[in-house]
């Protein structure tokens, strides 16, 4: 049973991962790499590692891209004050 749990979560890791790369958009791009953290944390539970997992939910899925978002909104801020 885990082999194809194995293979169904690398596939949808190794797809949002793809789409995080071809996003052009930077607030898409965060908001891909939100789910991208919630995929490797899936991938992570499955390879029976759920210590990871929770801390890839916490910073892969939720830090990351806030900050992200927050830097977004900043420069686009900055920018349009010139």
């Amino acid at each position: 049973m885990t082999g194809p749990l194995t293979a169904v979560a690398l596939l949808l890791v190794a797809a949002t991962a793809t789409a995080a790369v071809l996003t052009r958009d930077p607030a898409r791009q965060a908001l891909v790499l939100s789910v991208l953290g919630v995929d490797l944390a899936v991938l992570f539970t499955v390879f029976q590692a759920p210590d990871v997992a929770l801390s890839q939910l916490a910073v892969g899925s939720a830090l990351t891209p806030l900050l992200i978002m927050l830097t977004v909104r900043t420069v686009r801020r900055k920018g349009g004050r010139r």
